[in-house]
């Protein structure tokens, strides 16, 4: 299906008529820009014909060599940080340069998308300033900006003694388990920057994204007493283990409404026997017998560790009441943890809308957090205050529509260009 996407009017002016209040300087990064403008779609293509969906071992670490080169060219150091064998993970590229110049600056992204080999969406297609393609806008788009953006500086000779380390990921999507191994190395790269800009799809020239909320998972398992259907509800029987479910379900629903708190069961299954795997679950019964188990698998989104916490802690309590004759255990899994809205967070965004009104874009307001899912820079939030939402403009992300808008693509790079020289200087 061809997705329409309709751009504000604004975006239709050439930044150098609006652009008033930019530096020659700054202009001339803005020139850089535009005569790359077309070798970065180029690019842009060529990384999304490359299958790197996160189990795609081989096809990771060929985007990453894709981009390696490009880095080199403009003076960083580059080194893939390989995962150990038995976390099945690709790896990371690291890029970087020294300096002692201005904010040092962690700039995030991720060479994996969730297109695997056998997904029947593999490769770009054009139209009408449309391109769609596997990863295209999350986030091999965002990579692109970012690098074309630093070429652009390069070639205006202001990244000299700036300090800049650039991180893509290749296991964003389904991040490598255990995280003090696959996340160590952008944890130590967040210890030695001032700011962190994230390059996941922009939400548009009007926002910027202050705040991420985390993602966990949980399990609930419910045990009832197998009998015949006509005895449900004595008080030998019980209600079994299903009506124990859906009990803790509604009482979740009912009792943990707040701000950007969110908790889905993704998959329940019930019955005599209840099992579940990685996407899957398969259950044993008949109408005519009291459920003897049920297990429910679901995920745990939230702004802040505080309010994770908290919200388990409602969580265990509702699951400890137990109908008649019933039981019940949860279980939590720790996933990606939260980017809460900071003071710091909100100070660069500031700064960011600064540039972007002297470029003619208009303000950038901070966008709805519980509108965005987890992400990278949230492991370095306790670190660092930074920004996301830095990438490209497109919709579909993770759908086999996904899609970037190329009409946009070359302000916001110009934009992240200009915003990275301010805080370099």
């Amino acid at each position: 299906m061809m997705i329409r996407i309709i751009l504000p009017a604004l975006v239709m002016f050439s930044l150098l008529v609006n652009g008033q209040n930019l530096s020659k300087k700054e202009k001339e990064i803005v020139r850089k820009v535009e005569a790359n403008h077309q070798a970065s779609i180029d690019l842009l293509k060529k990384s999304v014909n490359i299958n790197s969906g996160t189990f795609n071992i081989k096809g990771v670490r060929a985007n990453g060599d894709l981009l390696d080169p490009e880095f080199k060219k403009i003076g960083f150091e580059t080194r893939w940080i390989d995962m150990p064998t038995e976390m099945k993970r690709a790896g990371h590229l690291f890029a970087e340069r020294k300096g002692k110049k201005g904010k040092r600056l962690l700039l995030i992204g991720h060479l994996d998308t969730v297109f695997e080999p056998d997904s029947p969406f593999q490769s770009w297609t054009f139209a009408d300033s449309v391109a769609y393609g596997p990863g295209a806008n999350d986030m091999k788009g965002g990579n692109i900006i970012m690098l074309f953006a630093l070429k652009a500086l390069y070639e205006s000779g202001v990244l000299d003694d700036a300090q800049i380390i650039v991180a893509l990921h290749g296991d964003e999507e389904n991040g490598g388990d255990p995280e003090s191994i696959s996340r160590k190395d952008i944890v130590e790269a967040a210890k030695r920057s001032d700011f962190a800009l994230a390059f996941e799809g922009s939400t548009g020239f009007g926002y910027g994204t202050v705040a991420r909320r985390g993602s966990s998972g949980w399990t609930l398992k419910t045990t009832g007493r197998r009998a015949h259907s006509s005895g449900v509800f004595n008080a030998g029987v019980g209600s079994g283990a299903i009506y124990e479910a859906a009990r803790i379900l509604n009482e979740f629903h009912n009792a943990l409404q707040e701000q950007y708190l969110t908790y889905n069961p993704g998959m329940i299954v019930g019955g005599s026997t209840a099992e579940v795997g990685p996407g899957e679950g398969s259950a044993t019964g008949k109408s005519n017998i009291v459920a003897e188990t049920a297990v429910v698998k679901g995920d745990l989104r939230f702004i802040s560790e505080e309010q994770k916490n908290r919200t388990r802690e409602k969580m265990r309590e509702i699951v400890s009441r137990h109908l008649p004759q019933t039981s019940a255990e949860i279980i939590f899994e720790d996933g990606i943890p939260s980017m809460p809205p900071t003071p710091g967070n909100y100070a660069l965004l500031e700064q960011l809308s600064k540039t972007s009104v002297d470029m003619g874009l208009g303000e950038v307001k901070p966008w709805d957090p519980g509108k965005r899912g987890a992400g990278d820079i949230a492991y370095v939030a306790p670190y660092i205050s930074g920004l996301d939402g830095m990438g490209s403009m497109g919709e579909g992300a993770h759908s086999l529509q996904e899609a970037i808008d190329l009409r946009t693509f070359k302000d916001l790079t110009a934009r992240t260009a200009v915003f990275i020289y301010r805080l370099t200087r």
